[in-house]
């Protein structure tokens, strides 16, 4: 299931891109492949593990056999529990595990490869740039934004700024921008800490995005396979989690 001990990642910069890459896999299953980690996830199977892998994708499986494993294990048994709250607070649940066990391989690699206080306070302070999973699933990553923005709506309560969709482009004459810099230097600032809903990575000018009307979280558009094109003829766009939101026991 995982990689063996050759491959295993030795540096720094080694370890953060493994965390990025596993991190990026559990807030699918969390986010836009939601309703499939729903139904993977069958109280009436054994206990069940989700586990993120460095190349971004996830798995729904049993804990490894051997003992002691590998590698740190997920939470046990996160299937048990799928119908007995609310499905937010479930996802919620599983989101601060995921966060706990990242943190655990990375470090456990650290410690095996003989990471000293520098590299791992490095290590550390590169993990804690990203949000959390648990921010992310929750919102309240965008909640801080939103907080550090300090926009409001005409009703008082904060939002994101009001851009359905954006396409901007870093390779426009010198004549067309001399006009704009001033305009894309403010955009850059107000929105350069916005996060994809799907991938938890921020906003970049030179990237599509797309907002769900329903949440209001922002994504790329490569992230829930929307394209500029495609988006023009959608009225009200949904994400993937309020496209197969459903009410839950």
């Amino acid at each position: 299931m995982e990689v063996g001990a050759h491959n295993s990642p030795r540096t720094v910069e080694e370890v953060f891109r493994d965390f990025k890459g596993r991190r990026i896999g559990l807030i699918k299953a969390l986010t836009t492949d939601v309703e499939e980690f729903f139904q993977r996830c069958d109280p009436e199977k054994e206990n069940l593990c989700l586990y993120g892998f460095p190349t971004e994708q996830w798995e729904v499986n049993l804990p490894a056999e051997e003992v002691p494993p590998e590698l740190p294990e997920p939470a046990l048994g996160i299937n048990f529990a799928r119908d007995g709250m609310q499905e937010k607070d479930w996802l919620a649940l599983v989101a601060v595990h995921s966060d706990a066990w990242l943190l655990s391989v990375a470090f456990y690699f650290g410690a095996r490869f003989g990471f000293d206080k520098a590299d791992r306070k490095r290590l550390f302070n590169m993990i804690n740039d990203l949000p959390t999973i648990f921010e992310v699933v929750t919102g309240a990553a965008k909640m801080q934004f939103q907080d550090k923005l300090g926009v409001t709506t005409h009703s008082g309560s904060k939002s994101k700024p009001n851009l359905k969709m954006e396409k901007m482009s870093t390779l426009q004459s010198k004549d067309e921008s001399e006009g704009l810099d001033e305009e894309e230097e403010e955009d850059e600032e107000e929105h350069g800490d916005t996060l994809c809903g799907a991938c938890g990575e921020n906003y970049a000018q030179d990237e599509f995005w797309i907002c769900c009307d329903i949440c209001e979280r922002w994504f790329h558009g490569k992230c829930v396979k929307i394209t500029p094109a495609r988006a023009e003829h959608i009225k009200q766009y949904k994400c993937p989690t309020c496209s197969n939101k459903r009410a839950r026991p």
